[in-house]
């Protein structure tokens, strides 16, 4: 009992922040802290932005920036990424928020933070490495289409419609618009998109977004565009934590949005930390230190009002850009971002939303990177198919689906391309211990099969219907030293090869069987005829010898004077075997 607390003591520190930390804050806080300035402009319009796509309002998208940003980026695993209000994570909400309302949403913030931090206790980051490229891109993709979807209502200054598919609403939407146009939230719209654009394109060090949603802002309130509905009214300051929010009686209920919901923080947030420690020299991530501080930052932010959050890859990019070397750059961004909340709350309800809208459409334009797109779909053609199958799921169904659909996929053609690699060959006999005549005598009555490669389920059938074709042979010799891997299954078809062949009469003898398949096979019973009757052979020679004493005994062939055996190298035994 004591050992066990120790051990879980040991995790729970191993996953706290270290005195590294701290040193790596004191390196050059100058340069992190205008870093964390720069971010924190790009991140404002952001954040409100997504608070208001997910429904809970742009006051939810602040406090996650401000509330989550903050504890992510001192419990977190990366120096360099920056959390908060995230479109994939948007994309998920959205549905959720219709079916369960707010208070669902922030349930189900609190439930996806306590599994994440369930997940790093359980050292569960490191299986980031495992998901395939196409997915990844195929994912972004989809979810550059969706952002940019969800976006449509604001930029055409129509209200929402109802619905939870992205397709649905973004057609009744334009329906809507056609029965009643409004070119004021169109022009803001995409006069901000193309400011954007086109200014990441001039000077890219230029946080062109607050420059034009400042710019859209000027411009509605002195033309006096009513047609340009801004945010509305936000709260001056931070609400007080609470917990009136949570209904114990509905987790049970939420429990699927929940696992949706970590599951998509725990690959958007790897994801995005792997991406800052590719643009760098020296930095590399903790994956399950992140997934604690990303568990930690979403338990709390539903305490104040809060959506889910996430490592946010636009934000940790530009932190990256800017010359952030430490967590203090992702920390004044919090700071900045709190600031703006209880100081410039009037100013910023202004904006129009048809401004944010038109920084989410540049946002979802330029997640899209069309030369990985052209590399992924020439790779091959497993690849391209997996990317579109993600970018189509992702768009029609939603974000988790399509993840799980793709790495289905990507692991199904994975095991068709191993499987493929596995062969199963009639290879002649050896001549080292025997006369020509007896050579062509064995011949007649016994074949040898090497196998090479995996004998697994996937692979494991085929090898059963080709060696039960085998037909006019006393004996045959199964070679097995080149078996890269064996499942249970390639055991049990193996087995069942080895009986079919039995009943016929035909003698089976096998060579080179390794220590880990003889395990499996032993586990399933498969050796116990060879066993048995002692036809298990270390190398091939062995086997061959023992296949023509048994043909002499049978009468099949006349006893032939033995020849002296041969002394082998280590190689040449080997590739008896």
């Amino acid at each position: 009992m004591t050992r066990g607390m120790g051990l879980v003591w040991g995790r729970i520190v191993a996953l706290l922040p270290r005195r590294t930390d701290l040193a790596e804050i004191r390196r050059d806080p100058r340069r992190d802290l205008l870093a964390g300035l720069t971010v924190a402009i790009v991140a404002l319009p952001l954040a409100l932005g997504f608070g208001v796509s997910s429904g809970l309002g742009a006051e939810a998208g602040l406090a996650t920036a401000v509330v989550a940003g903050a504890l992510a980026a001192v419990f977190g695993g990366s120096n360099l990424q920056v959390s908060g209000p995230t479109g994939a994570m948007t994309v998920v909400l959205v549905p959720i928020v219709g079916q369960y309302g707010p208070t669902g949403v922030l349930t189900v913030g609190l439930m996806a933070g306590v599994m994440l931090v369930a997940l790093a206790a359980l050292k569960a980051g490191r299986y980031m490495q495992y998901i395939p490229a196409p997915v990844v891109e195929g994912f972004t993709l989809g979810i550059a289409c969706v952002i940019g979807l969800q976006q449509i209502p604001n930029a055409l200054g129509v209200p929402k419609p109802e619905g939870d598919r992205v397709l649905v609403v973004t057609w009744r939407a334009v329906e809507e618009f056609a029965k009643s146009p409004n070119w004021t939230a169109v022009g803001l719209a995409v006069a901000v998109a193309a400011v954007m654009l086109v200014g990441a394109r001039w000077r890219p060090a230029v946080p062109f977004s607050i420059l034009a949603v400042i710019a859209a802002t000027v411009v509605a309130q002195v033309a006096g565009l009513d047609a340009a509905k801004p945010i509305g009214d936000l709260p001056s300051g931070l609400p007080a934590p609470s917990l009136s929010f949570l209904d114990l009686g509905s987790l049970g209920t939420l429990l699927a949005p929940a696992v949706a919901v970590a599951a998509l923080a725990a690959l958007e947030s790897l994801l995005s930390a792997s991406v800052a420690d590719g643009m760098t020299v020296g930095q590399q991530h903790d994956p399950d230190r992140e997934l604690f501080g990303q568990g930690l930052a979403n338990i709390v932010a539903p305490l104040f009002g809060g959506v889910p959050a996430t490592g946010a890859i636009a934000r940790t990019a530009v932190n990256v850009r800017t010359g952030a070397s430490s967590r203090l750059a992702a920390l004044t961004h919090a700071a900045i971002l709190a600031v703006i909340v209880f100081a410039a709350a009037p100013l910023v309800s202004e904006i129009p939303l048809a401004a944010l809208a038109g920084v989410l459409l540049a946002t979802a334009i330029r997640m899209v990177e069309v030369g990985s797109l052209k590399a992924m779909a020439k790779a091959t053609r497993s690849d391209a198919l997996i990317l579109v199958l993600t970018a189509v799921a992702t768009l029609a169904l939603d974000l988790v689906y399509a993840v799980i659909i793709g790495l289905v996929v990507a692991g199904a053609l994975a095991l068709r391309a191993v499987a493929k690699q596995a062969r199963f060959d009639q290879v002649p006999l050896d001549r080292s211990d025997h006369s020509a005549e007896e050579h062509a005598l064995l011949a007649e009555h016994i074949v040898a099969y090497r196998i090479d490669g995996p004998l697994f389920f996937a692979a494991a059938h085929r090898f059963l219907l080709e060696l039960t074709e085998v037909a006019d042979v006393r004996v045959v010799i199964l070679r097995m030293s080149r078996v890269s891997t064996m499942d249970a299954t390639g055991a049990l078809v193996l087995k069942d090869a080895v009986e079919k062949l039995r009943r016929r009469g035909i003698v089976v003898l096998a060579s080179g069987i390794r220590t880990g398949q003889r395990r499996v096979l032993d586990s399933v019973g498969a050796l116990e005829f060879l066993r048995y009757e002692g036809r298990d052979y270390a190398t091939t020679p062995e086997a061959i010898r023992a296949a023509r004493d048994h043909l002499e005994t049978a009468g099949v062939l006349p006893a032939l004077p033995a020849q002296t055996p041969r002394t082998s190298s280590t190689s040449t035994e080997e590739a008896l075997r």
